[in-house]
């Protein structure tokens, strides 16, 4: 047994991973290779003509296994398909079918690859497991485990872990934090593997290959079109634009695709599952300045108080904005300072004091009446 510990590492056979679990390995801990396999092409319905993507490409599970081969540590590769089929896939399809709009991302890694990886590290025995974010993982003073933001800002993954539970950050580690993604390049190279270097990512939804989630519900929900099909686009007022082909094929803040002819740029501003109506409006009607947030998974702290101050940040690439949080109905309400665009019911709303994830949550509604 390794000084350092044992540590069960995630390995989707891609440049992150595996120099994550060749630094591990080259610094002394007894490493466990482990390669996830989520879903495949044909259980989407989609046909068999286009390549599995990402995570669940038979060449990625190769390359996993060469790397723990050549470095001489033992490589598995778990199936959890079916777990993942029932959480992730159906809470996508159920979100869009409400009027939302889901983070899957955010769903799996939450209640699926972070909790199928710890079942599996206690039965091997091993103190840790790793993956190949760009986050950190840190404690407080207080003893709580919580994420901080990865040191290069453009990879910086610590919005889509906000899920993760004390039990799992507290047995987790990040070691790719604290480099920039060309630092992991370069040393993909002086490891020996420069064609991890030249890989490609894949920056679609692992299930959505194509990137056409509209065709994916429709091929996922028998007689969907039909169900939905002979929906208004309508304004603020509710005065009828125009026909739609069905609500859950737009989101909030939607401009292109929505093929109606207003004699003006038009966003989708609202979305109404019941009446089966799109509402449309100016780009200025997409500002909101503030929203109730729920489902709360705590970091940095265990809970806040009224009025704290935070960055908020509303979507994976947001850069954040400066709000008040509040407790209010099982949730928090969060107030920004100046207009924020789309805030999408779905999403993820995580909250930030510097680089520190203080906690997360899922965007209920904008606008509080």
């Amino acid at each position: 047994m390794s000084k350092k510990g044992k540590v069960l590492v995630a390995m989707s056979g891609g440049i992150d991973s595996t120099v994550a679990a060749l630094m591990l390995h080259n610094e002394g801990y007894e490493v466990v290779g482990i390669t996830m396999k989520t879903w495949d092409y044909a259980t989407s319905g989609g046909g068999t003509s286009k390549k599995e993507t990402g995570c669940c490409n038979i060449d990625s599970f190769n390359d996993a296994r060469q790397a723990a081969v050549n470095n001489g540590f033992p490589h598995f590769i778990l199936d959890i398909r079916e777990e993942f089929g029932d959480a992730v896939i159906e809470n996508f399809v159920e979100e869009y079918l409400a009027g939302r709009t889901p983070n899957p991302c955010v769903m799996c890694n939450t209640h699926i690859k972070w909790r199928a990886l710890l079942k599996r590290a206690d039965a091997m025995d091993c103190d840790f497991i790793a993956t190949g974010h760009y986050a950190e993982v840190n404690q407080h003073t207080n003893g709580r485990f919580y994420l901080s933001k990865g040191l290069d800002e453009t990879k910086d993954q610590s919005y889509v872990l906000w899920g993760l539970q004390q039990d799992l950050l507290s047995r987790t580690i990040m070691p790719l934090g604290k480099y920039h993604k060309t630092e992991i390049r370069q040393m993909a190279i002086d490891m020996g593997y420069p064609e991890l270097a030249k890989k490609s990512e894949s920056y679609e939804i692992c299930f959505v290959p194509d990137n056409d989630y509209r065709g994916f519900l429709k091929r996922r929900v028998d007689g969907l079109e039909e169900k939905v099909d002979g929906g208004w686009f309508i304004d603020k007022t509710g005065k009828k634009l125009g026909k739609h082909k069905g609500y859950p094929f737009y989101t909030i803040g939607q401009r292109k695709g929505l093929e109606i002819a207003l004699g003006k740029p038009a966003y989708v501003t609202a979305i109404d599952p019941e009446k089966n109506t799109v509402m449309l409006g100016e780009e200025d009607d997409l500002d909101k300045n503030d929203m109730f947030v729920t489902k709360i998974n705590w970091g940095k702290y265990d809970g806040v108080t009224d009025g704290m101050e935070a960055i908020t940040k509303i979507r994976y690439k947001d850069k954040g904005a400066i709000s008040n949080l509040y407790t209010a109905d099982n949730g928090l309400r969060v107030s920004f300072y100046e207009n924020v665009k789309s805030i999408a019911p779905g999403q993820s709303a995580v909250f930030y004091e510097g680089n520190d994830v203080i906690g997360g949550g899922v965007i209920q509604r904008g606008a509080l009446i």
